[in-house]
């Protein structure tokens, strides 16, 4: 019989596992802070858990923990991007990164990604599997680990699409953000999409407020259409009047992701069609400044001055927006990197 992960569990479940072993129902919280707040790695950690109990759920079910295979540190300390080694064999990319207000940890939920955006390095070979909901928290779990510090906000934003991965997204958050778990406020989570209408709007119905992050990169479906593929199946108009429906129902201001590509989608022209775009919706413009991945040459950075035009531009035409502080300098920052780099043997 294969065991089970106990951290893919939601509480539900978790309890209906306590009732099926016929264990005491006070059982469900010492489990559960075990597994989710403490993240044990073995059941001899769980102390107020009786011994023969122990032995039972190390028969029935597992602790799956992950490796590290690389890390990789900032000039300044403030950023740390692990590469993790899975059950199976296949690998991850997580961040970490230190600001005034936290720590925040930057998570996959997939293993590669199958959305085909050009200017990405985690789309080269495709997606391999959607990560579970354990394989996920393990990634939080694993860092705190590591740098002996709590994490306080996440952000669903590493490699692949995690409305893809919807269940176990919802599953991971819902989990994560438990009293008796790590307790990170849903106002403290992030979900990025590169804009699958559907699950926008499934999302806005979960009672789950988190930050919604779009990546957008282009103002008219010519430019996005070849950008990135998902906007021929769902194009503007209607990934535009989702975000409405999100930011009404959740009351919470959506990020738009914007990067920056020199001669692309940099110009003053883009940035008043951007302006028009969003305009009555609740947001923010998060304006990202091209990392160059080596396998697409072909795009490149616009200079600073290029890019302050672009922002305020929109501010000039009443949208907030902010360049996004450049972390992970002297480090593969952009996603995917460190994996292809460290699997592929490159330089």
């Amino acid at each position: 019989m294969k065991k089970i992960n106990l951290r893919d569990l939601s509480k539900e479940e978790m309890k209906c596992l306590i009732e099926e072993l016929d264990m005491e129902r006070y059982r469900l919280k010492q489990l559960w802070q075990w597994v989710m707040q403490k993240g044990v790695s073995d059941f001899s950690e769980m102390t107020n858990i009786p011994k023969s109990t122990r032995e039972f759920l190390r028969d029935v079910s597992q602790l799956n923990s992950l490796k590290i295979l690389d890390k990789q540190v900032s000039n300044d300390e403030n950023t740390v991007k692990y590469l993790f080694e899975l059950y199976d064999k296949t690998a991850i990319e997580s961040v970490l990164m230190r600001h005034s207000y936290g720590r925040t940890a930057c998570i996959s939920t997939q293993v590669g990604c199958r959305m085909g955006c050009r200017f990405c390095a985690s789309t080269l070979e495709g997606v391999v599997r959607n990560l579970s909901c354990g394989e996920m928290y393990e990634q939080v779990l694993t860092i705190q680990k590591d740098i002996g510090e709590k994490v306080t906000h996440v952000v669903l934003m590493g490699s692949g699409e995690p409305l893809v991965n919807y269940k176990s997204t919802v599953k991971f958050i819902r989990n994560i953000a438990d009293k008796d778990a790590l307790n990170i406020s849903y106002r403290r989570i992030t979900v990025s999409t590169c804009g699958l209408v559907p699950e926008i709007k499934k999302l806005a119905d979960e009672n789950i407020p988190v930050t919604l992050a779009v990546s957008l990169h282009a103002a008219s479906d010519e430019k996005r259409n070849k950008l990135m593929p998902i906007n021929r199946k769902y194009p503007l108009a209607e990934l535009m009047q989702a975000c409405r429906e999100y930011a009404l129902k959740t009351k919470r201001r959506i990020t738009f992701e914007y990067l920056l590509v020199k001669n692309v989608n940099d110009s003053i022209n883009d940035a008043i069609k951007l302006a028009k775009l969003l305009k009555g919706i609740l947001c923010h413009v998060n304006l990202i400044p091209l990392n160059p991945v080596k396998e697409n040459a072909n795009f490149d950075r616009p200079n600073i001055e290029r890019i302050k035009a672009f922002k305020n531009t929109l501010i000039k035409h009443s949208i907030n927006a902010t360049i996004r502080k450049e972390m992970g300098i002297g480090i593969d920052a952009a996603c995917g990197q460190l994996k292809f780099k460290k699997l592929k043997g490159r330089s």
